[in-house]
């Protein structure tokens, strides 16, 4: 599944935002910051189009947070505050290309190569692994690049891992998330309210069993703005943006991801034990 409109839009503002900060700072005109990064005037003037909704290749990200010596937390919106980190930028990035979904099947790997560690996880919507057979098979009806049926046997596979006994995971979602899909809203528009009930039901099932080694969080949106990203213990970062994965493994990227996902989970309005209590009330909204 790939972000909203509104998450995309979200996403290529900040880093539009960042980059006209960029500029600002470099001196340079359009042309020559163009040339800087490996890219051509108009390629860049699209770029900074209000009209634009997409973000530039990866490469492209790469070389602007290099020449501005700047992040790419702080460059993509994972970091509020602006850190001077010159070295973190390209030998510690690496980009995993063709991802047919943020729950991509490579990401069973990378949390077993974590096994023991913390997983943090801000997914796109609420925490695939949560969702129902049902849901999954609306979401992923007209999918060309995953079938509904192989997206449930990932997810299976991830219910496994959440089971084991040493699992530690916590995720965060924006509360209105939760809330549209209650309401049949944005991307479950047409969803039956049998399956939202069902579904409800079932989270309400799924975070009483697995509390403590799950445990969900929502956060205000309007208050915080989180990109899909995956922090696997002090391992790897994984950011989605869309058919890709913006994979970080130095440290001090690490540690930035922890902060920003840490900052979502101090301002939660929703903790995991009052989610249960939280669902239930959603029930009430189905209609």
């Amino acid at each position: 599944m790939s972000f909203t409109s509104a998450d995309r839009a979200e996403l290529v503002r900040l880093f539009r935002e960042r980059l006209l900060a960029v500029m600002n700072r470099s001196g340079l005109g359009q042309t020559a910051f163009a040339s800087s990064v490996g890219i051509d005037r108009s390629t860049l003037s699209q770029i900074l189009s209000p009209a634009n909704d997409r973000l530039p290749r990866l490469e492209s990200v790469a070389a602007i947070a290099r020449v501005g010596q700047v992040s790419l937390d702080w460059l993509l919106g994972l970091r509020e505050v602006e850190a001077q980190e010159p070295g973190l930028v390209a030998e510690s990035l690496s980009i995993e290309r063709d991802v047919i979904s943020p729950a991509d099947e490579r990401l069973m790997r990378w949390l077993e190569e974590a096994a023991g560690y913390k997983i943090r996880h801000v997914p796109s919507s609420f925490p695939d692994v949560l969702k129902t057979e049902e849901v999954i098979a609306f979401e992923y009806e007209n999918f060309i690049a995953l079938s509904p049926q192989k997206r449930i046997e990932i997810t299976r596979s991830r219910l496994d891992y959440l089971r084991r006994p040493e699992t530690d995971m916590e995720a965060a979602t924006a509360m209105h998330v939760i809330a549209s899909f209650a309401r049949g809203q944005g991307r479950w528009q047409g969803l039956p309210v049998e399956v939202r009930r069902a579904q409800l039901e079932h989270l309400v099932g799924l975070c009483e069993e697995l509390y403590p080694r799950f445990r969900w969080f929502l956060y205000d949106g309007r208050e915080l703005y989180s990109a899909p990203i995956t922090i696997y213990g002090p391992i790897r970062g994984a950011i989605y943006i869309g058919q890709a994965f913006l994979v970080l493994q130095s440290r001090d990227h690490i540690r930035a991801l922890i902060g920003h996902f840490d900052q979502l989970v101090r301002a939660a309005k929703i903790g995991p034990t009052d989610m249960p209590g939280y669902l239930r009330g959603l029930l009430q909204d189905c209609g």
